[in-house]
């Protein structure tokens, strides 16, 4: 079995604005090592980097920078919980033959740790979320599968426009001959997210001001609420993880705030079950609105593309909560 490498990217870039929730600390490893530690793979001629994408999310961002100049595959198919996710053989395959990995990180892909050292994997693991300050919450959700860190770090175009300057940074360190189209990839989509993170904050100031409050399934969208100036109320799963079980005792709190906060709407991951939040959405008189997370949507969905995720998921809050 070939040696695993793992190469984590440290990206020196700011987030177009800090987060600001409860509790924030950095990404473990923002200090680590530098981009020189990714070295130029062998190609040879006409032959594409080998880049495997975890997520369909990160597969569009990753998409977005590398082009006709990457052969890419993801991992988790369209609608699969990341929480939940049970890798197969061939997905052990198709990691063996990759030249760089992308991940979410911050805990998220947590089957991929056993899954590369069963493949014999010899790629770079490159950790997307690197450079992002992580937000923390205390009690139940501290002891969540993801070390107490909240791995939803794509769900704010901000966040995002770190996801691709790592993309390109590592594309570019592991194939320098296509390092110009990676760039001027990059810097063309991150002008496209950017004008998403001011048409969102635009979108959300139409909602009065008593409306903006969220409750999720489960605690997925903190950094949306944080960016966005909105109030992240609880969740029917305190946790970072579907995959967790409330209490009575946290059941009854939160439908405690629903009722002081005057919350409108519980908002539920399409990759995750609704019963548990049409059962609390029922009792509270409210209703539930099914949001993206995980997953980016299937054909006609709406929520095909990162950025027609973000405009779906917004335009979804706006007309849940205005």
């Amino acid at each position: 079995m070939r040696r695993l490498t793992l190469i984590i990217i440290t990206v020196g870039i700011l987030a177009l604005s800090a987060c600001a929730g409860e509790a924030t600390k950095p990404s473990p490893a923002a200090s680590g090592s530098p981009t020189e530690a990714l070295k130029p793979v062998s190609l040879r001629a006409g032959e594409k980097l080998k880049v495997v994408a975890t997520t369909s999310i990160v597969a569009d961002l990753a998409t977005n920078v590398g082009g006709d100049a990457i052969e890419l595959h993801t991992l988790l198919p369209l609608g699969a919980d990341p929480h939940s996710f049970e890798p197969t053989p061939r997905d052990a395959a198709t990691l063996a033959g990759a030249q760089v990995i992308l991940a979410n990180g911050a805990g998220l892909e947590e089957f991929l740790a056993p899954l590369l050292k069963s493949a014999g994997a010899n790629a770079a693991l490159v950790e997307l979320s690197e450079g992002i300050t992580l937000r923390t919450l205390s009690g139940e959700a501290a002891k969540s599968e993801h070390g107490g860190v909240d791995p939803h770090t794509w769900t704010t175009p901000a966040n995002a426009t770190i996801f691709v300057a790592n993309i390109e940074r590592a594309l570019s360190a592991l194939d320098p001959a296509s390092a110009a189209t990676y760039k001027a990839n990059a810097a063309a989509y991150t002008a496209k997210l950017q004008e998403l993170d001011a048409w969102v904050r635009a979108q959300i100031e139409t909602i009065p001001a008593e409306n903006r409050k969220l409750v999720g399934d489960h605690e997925a969208f903190g950094y949306y609420a944080e960016r966005y100036g909105l109030k992240d109320v609880g969740a029917v799963i305190p946790s970072f993880s579907t995959l967790a079980e409330p209490s009575a005792q946290q059941m009854a709190a939160l439908q405690e705030s629903i009722r002081e906060e005057k919350v409108k709407a519980i908002f539920v991951d399409t990759t995750a079950n609704p019963a548990l939040a049409q059962r609390v959405a029922a009792d509270m008189g409210i209703k539930v609105v099914r949001l993206y997370s995980g997953s980016l949507g299937a054909k006609g969905s709406g929520a095909e593309t990162y950025i027609d995720y973000i405009r779906f998921n917004t335009t979804a809050i706006v007309e849940a909560l205005r």
